[in-house]
């Protein structure tokens, strides 16, 4: 029999409107066995979202200063979705519990998991499916890092005799008993886990948007959604920007090779994206899967004559920057010159101190920054052995003018990543898709 696990985030369970539209999916396909509910999102703009709301009242509490009224707020939502769906459910005893809590210094976490606690707790009252405390089966160590193994047993454990139920996502406990958090959009993970722990045959997503779209709406308004992409691919997006899935969430569901659905709770009948261990005998209906980017970066570029003879010459001038804790993301390079690319926020600090440790250490002829970079990685499947491809993306953005810094291509020839000055970025970014994509 079929499987799935199905992940709603905050916009999803937002309101008495949406809770009911959970319930309805959920009735759309009795395989929907386990539901991993998030905290409430925001209603609309101007809204706060519980966890917010929950951190302020944190922060009152450790300051000494009053938060009941940050706490009534959040009860007056809970209150409007209970009372509209006509939950039986006590709110007086929870939150006493949670304000005693705060008031006997509760942790950051404890307050912050409040939220997909009680989220877990109402929507397993208004569906009549048992509820288990992510408490339970999620579990970290003492310095906050999951267990993911550990925690894989516990919750195949749990639910062995379980055929359906809720598990709050977001938080776990760790081995002495504190509730620990993932960080923010961390029920994306729990999901994974409870998908990985039941070996479910898919793993949905809802959440407020239709699946990934190839280019950045603000970009491209009408860019097309990605029926099918592999993980790879997706790690290779949302490293660069693309946002719809928590990034760690990848890993636990992909280990297993189940794959993920990304989907709309709002257009349920839309398929959305489906997310695979690897396309098989897919044929992509472009040669790109997608397209993003970020702003930020800069270029630390070494020159030095023949320092392609140098024996470690590229890690000595790659410890310059680790004894600042700077990362370096790629290291586009020539025969007698090594570029080192680079978040400009990290560098600013440490900017003179970097130039003169690398003089002291690798002792170049010159070394130059280039500030105010835009990296934009275009990746796809069918970019593999596809002749020409690298032309057509290079003079796509050489026809409107827009000058290449920097080229960085894997091996894997699943990605190109280029970089041009951040006044261009849009620019060339609408370039890459009109190539391919409007053809």
């Amino acid at each position: 029999m079929k499987m799935i696990v199905t992940k709603f985030g905050g916009s999803s369970l937002a309101d008495a409107a949406q809770f009911i539209k959970v319930r309805d999916i959920i009735h759309m396909d009795h395989e929907r066995k386990y539901i991993v509910p998030s905290a409430p999102g925001k209603r609309g703009p101007g809204d706060d979202k519980i966890t917010d709301l929950l951190y302020a009242c944190h922060e009152a509490a450790q300051k000494g200063k009053a938060f009941r009224h940050l706490l009534e707020r959040i009860r007056s939502r809970y209150e409007e979705i209970s009372d509209e769906l006509e939950i039986p459910f006590d709110l007086n005893s929870e939150f006493s519990v949670i304000e005693e809590a705060l008031k006997n210094g509760a942790s950051r976490d404890y307050a912050a998991s409040r939220g997909e606690y009680l989220n877990g707790k109402m929507l397993s009252r208004f569906l009549d499916i048992p509820f288990v405390d992510a408490a339970d089966v999620v579990l970290f160590n003492r310095e906050g890092r999951l267990m993911e193994e550990e925690t894989n047993t516990r919750i195949a454990n749990c639910l062995r005799n379980l055929p359906r139920a809720i598990i709050p996502g977001f938080y776990g406990a760790d081995v002495d008993g504190n509730i620990r958090t993932f960080s923010r959009g961390g029920s994306d993970v729990s999901g994974a886990l409870v998908a990985r722990a039941v070996n479910a045959d898919v793993y949905e997503n809802w959440t407020d948007v239709t699946g990934f779209r190839m280019a950045d709406p603000r970009i491209v308004p009408d860019a097309q959604y990605i029926a099918t992409i592999t993980y790879r691919e997706l790690r290779e997006l949302s490293y660069m920007g693309a946002g719809v899935l928590h990034e760690d969430a990848v890993f636990p569901v992909r280990k297993a090779g189940i794959p993920t659905n990304i989907r709309n709770t709002n257009d349920p009948k839309h398929p959305g994206t489906m997310i695979r261990a690897n396309a098989g005998q897919d044929d992509p209906a472009h040669v790109i899967t997608g397209i993003a980017g970020h702003k930020g970066f800069c270029i630390v570029s070494i020159e030095k004559d023949m320092m392609n003879a140098e024996l470690g010459f590229g890690r000595r001038v790659l410890q310059a920057f680790e004894e600042y804790n700077i990362n370096f993301e790629h290291l586009p390079t020539g025969i007698d010159t090594m570029c080192v690319v680079v978040h400009q926020k990290e560098l600013a600090s440490h900017r003179e101190e970097v130039i003169r440790r690398i003089c002291e250490l690798v002792d170049p002829d010159q070394v130059t920054v280039h500030e105010n970079l835009a990296l934009i990685a275009t990746v796809g499947r069918g970019m593999v052995r596809n002749f020409g491809t690298a032309a057509r993306l290079f003079t796509a953005i050489s026809s409107q003018g827009i000058s290449i810094r920097t080229i960085d291509q894997g091996s894997s020839e699943l990605n190109i990543i280029v970089g041009v000055d951040e006044s261009d970025f849009e620019e060339a970014v609408k370039a890459i898709y009109d190539t391919f994509v409007r053809i």
